[in-house]
Parts: C-alpha cells; structure tokens; sequence
C-alpha cells in the first residue's frame, strides 16, 4: 500500500513538473511588445487608457468626437495584447473605443467568447469584432455564433475564418487585409477560407507588408522581413479600418 502510495505521489509531482515546464515554454515563446510600444499604452490629451481583468481599454476624449461604434480586438496566437497598442491607439485618436482583449497563455483558442464578459462589463452597443492571425480566426468563431445586432462586422489582419467561424451567410460587412510579404500565414488555407466570406467582403494588401508588421514585437519566427516598417503598416491597416468603419456607421 505505501509503495502504491509512493508512486502515486512521484506522478503527481511529475505531472505538476510538466505542466509547470509547458507554462514556461509557452511564456519563453511568447512575443512581447517593444518598448516604444509601451508608450502608448499611457493616457493622452486624445485617449484614456485603462487595463481590466479581461482587457486593455482605449477611451476615445470627447475633443475628438467619438464614434458609434466599437473595436473589439483579439491577439495573435502567442502574442501579448499589448503589442497592439499602436493600432488600438491610432484608431481611439480617431474617435473609436478599441478594446485588446486579454486571453489565458496569449492564446485567443483557450476562449473565443472572451469578448462577451468585455462586452457586458463595458457596456459596449454597436461593435466589430476581429483580430491578427489565429485571433482573427477566432473573432470569426465569436462572430459566426452571435445573436446580436449590435454587432456589424469582422476584421481579419493576417487571417481567415475557417468552418467553423463561417462568415458567408452573415449580414455582416467583413474586410480581410494582409501583407504582401507575409510568410507565416497558410496561403493555401487563406485562399481556402475565401469561401467561408460574404461575396461582399473588401480585400486589401499592403505591399511590402508582413506578418509581424500588424503588431509592435519584433520578428516573428517563419514570417519574411517586410520592405516597409511597421509603423507604415500600421499606419495603412488603421487608414483601411476607419475608411470601413466609416462606411458601416454611413450606411
């Protein structure tokens, strides 16, 4: 009985040391967000930021005008939600509350309807939902299950719906955008997923652009160096989303 009672201990401690193992290579694998990107996430004259359990909050200032809608944001698989604070900064100074949504490892997989406790607590009315790479992926999951009107369109940055976040049947004004020198997105699986989209949906490619242009962490392993910085990525994809989100709250 002892000697069961031993071995039962030694797999518990064993399996305790691999989950522990798995956490710290998931948090050594993880991208974080440079420093400058930092800055942005500190209140201006033009935005407050504030930072929940479930999200990093830009709040458009009233010397803007803030708009009607909406911009709930899912990270890149591995991603820290931070590094898009660029983007999420940019589009607030243009009047629109972005939401980056917080998810468990980084990983917006481990709860595709993260963004329903952010839309309670916040109080959020009319929105879009999206995301970079498998956080567009599950923004399209998110949306494909809605009930709401509230919600008027999806985003995909470097990403695709796949079955089960089918778009195509939707009353939803969808925009994909990707880079031109993107090496980490699977083409074959990107032009796949075309036709889980309304036939309505805007395609738009930066050139020069890559994968790990879309945020502010550095390389990214498998993607190809962009012929254009990142925060001229950045600056097109944010001119591209205000340019539709626009064109939702005309219509």
């Amino acid at each position: 009985m002892k000697r069961k009672y031993k071995v039962l201990i030694i797999c518990l401690v064993l399996l305790v040391l691999l989950f522990l193992g798995g956490l710290f290579l998931l948090h050594t694998r993880t991208y974080q967000p440079l420093n400058e990107t930092l800055k942005e996430t500190e209140s201006t004259s033009q935005y407050t930021v504030k930072e929940t359990n479930d999200a990093l909050i830009f709040l458009p200032l009233n010397n803007k005008g803030q708009q009607d809608t909406s911009v709930i944001f899912y990270q890149g698989g591995l991603v820290e939600e931070k590094s898009y604070s660029t983007i999420a900064a940019k589009l607030a100074t243009q009047g629109y509350p972005v939401y980056l949504v917080k998810h468990a490892l980084n990983l917006a997989v481990t709860d595709k309807n993260k963004a329903e406790a952010v839309i309670a607590d916040e109080k959020i009315g009319d929105y879009v939902i999206g995301g970079h790479s498998l956080g567009g992926v599950m923004a399209s999951r998110f949306a494909h299950a809605a009930t709401t009107k509230q919600l008027k369109g999806v985003f995909l940055l470097a990403s695709y719906p796949d079955e089960n976040g089918r778009l195509d049947n939707l009353p939803l004004s969808v925009i994909s955008i990707i880079g031109s020198n993107d090496g980490v997105v699977d083409k074959e699986a990107y032009q796949d997923g075309k036709k889980y989209l309304p036939e309505s949906t805007l395609f738009y490619t930066i050139e020069g652009g890559n994968h790990a242009g879309f945020g502010d962490y550095g390389d990214q392993e498998g993607d190809n160096p962009g012929s254009i910085s990142a925060e001229q990525q950045q600056e097109e994809t944010v001119n591209q989303l205000v340019e539709w989100l626009t064109s939702l709250e005309e219509n």
